[in-house]
């Protein structure tokens, strides 16, 4: 695969990403450079009705102050980051009335059940602190090879896409299940499963931010190098300024570096994560919107035997809970020991616990396959 523009049709991929994925449509999903102007050409080009358009694309190019509230000092940065690490003791009474709103993915998946009877199941999930522990150094998330045959297991049944922060290339050679759709860098390089030609489908909305983003990464790399235990990831579409290893007395000042550069590149956004500050094109582009546009491509949008699952630990998996309870379809899962504000219908505790929703949806999956309770012939 090449990083010229290229669109490919079912007959030119031999499969179309569609039809590979259990329950597919037959529509394949089209690579584009991202601007409404190039994807206009390739309507007219192709005559094709491209599942890309200005809903999913949204405004290009405009500083990001155009599409959020002007936050110049760093206080909110800091409070941010703060907040992205709760408290885990409660008191009882405050534990009691986030789990009555929020209540154990497990504890009631009797009921998730009943939701799921008759419909069929999209997953979506987020990798680190979903599928993996968080840990110190993010090129250390590995997860376990008992999370790797869950995820697999799902995917046999299950049209299954991992949402992550991190770039494909980073979350693929954790996972390492070709089978899967990976939505890498909150969703801006999104791939499909691989075809007999060994080529992949996928969509990338900020390419032409290339260039840009991979100049702010050099410049946040050596602007940070002071700071003890910062780190920048460069996920390709975005960057991430990890912390877990700065010293609090420090973020502050870490806080104003990354500002320092980014005045830089009023075309980058600061948006911040779990224990992470993310450096993002400002285009009306996350994690929410890659789901809309799976859903959309595949031929599971405006479906109503379709219920979309997503399991995520994290701020930017906000996104996807939102879009799930708007559309009043589907199922928002929050992994997290501790009490949070959030857009989730369900919740569960750590990777562990969502290994055993895996295996336990694949269970429940099994026993209501024809070929489960069809008699075995006689011997």
């Amino acid at each position: 695969m090449t990083n010229q523009d290229v669109v490919f049709s079912v007959s030119d991929m031999g499969i179309a990403a569609a039809a590979a994925m259990p329950g597919g449509s037959g529509r394949a999903l089209f690579v584009c450079r991202g601007a409404a102007g190039a994807v206009s050409s390739l309507r007219g080009a192709y005559g094709l009705d491209l599942p890309v358009d200005d809903e999913f694309l949204g405004a290009r190019g405009a500083p990001a102050a155009a599409h959020e509230p002007a936050r110049t000092c760093t206080g909110w940065v800091v409070e941010s980051i703060r907040a992205s690490s709760p408290t885990c003791s409660p008191t009882v009474d405050e534990y009691a009335a986030w789990t009555r709103k929020h209540p154990s993915a497990l504890g009631s998946f009797d009921q998730i059940a009943a939701a799921a009877k008759g419909k069929k199941i999209i997953m979506f999930m987020d990798y680190d602190g979903t599928l993996s522990p968080i840990v110190t150094d993010p090129d250390m998330a590995f997860m376990t090879a008992e999370m790797r045959a869950a995820v697999c297991g799902a995917a046999k049944h299950f049209p299954t896409a991992i949402v992550t922060g991190r770039c494909f290339d980073k979350v693929y050679s954790f996972v390492g299940l070709s089978e899967l759709y990976y939505a890498g860098s909150h969703g801006m390089d999104i791939k499909g499963p691989n075809s007999k030609e060994d080529k992949k489908v996928l969509l990338q909305p900020a390419r032409e931010f290339l260039p840009m983003i991979d100049k702010a990464y050099r410049a946040l790399v050596e602007k940070t190098k002071a700071t003890p235990g910062a780190r920048v990831e460069n996920n390709k579409f975005c960057l991430s300024v990890h912390f877990r290893c700065v010293d609090e007395k420090r973020w502050s000042r870490l806080a104003e570096q990354v500002k320092a550069v980014l005045l830089d590149f009023p075309e980058l956004k600061l948006t911040e994560g779990r224990k992470v500050l993310e450096i993002r094109p400002s285009i009306m582009w996350d994690k929410g919107r890659a789901v809309e546009f799976l859903l959309k491509s595949l031929g599971f949008d405006n479906r109503s035997d379709v219920l979309p699952v997503y399991i995520g630990d994290d701020r930017t998996d906000e996104d996807a809970f939102k879009v799930l309870r708007k559309r009043g379809q589907g199922l928002g899962i929050l992994v997290s020991k501790c009490l949070k504000e959030t857009d989730a219908s369900y919740s569960l505790q750590d990777p562990t616990e969502v290994m055993e929703f895996l295996l336990r949806l694949v269970q429940w999956k099994l026993r209501r396959s024809p070929s489960a309770t069809r008699p075995r012939p006689a011997q």
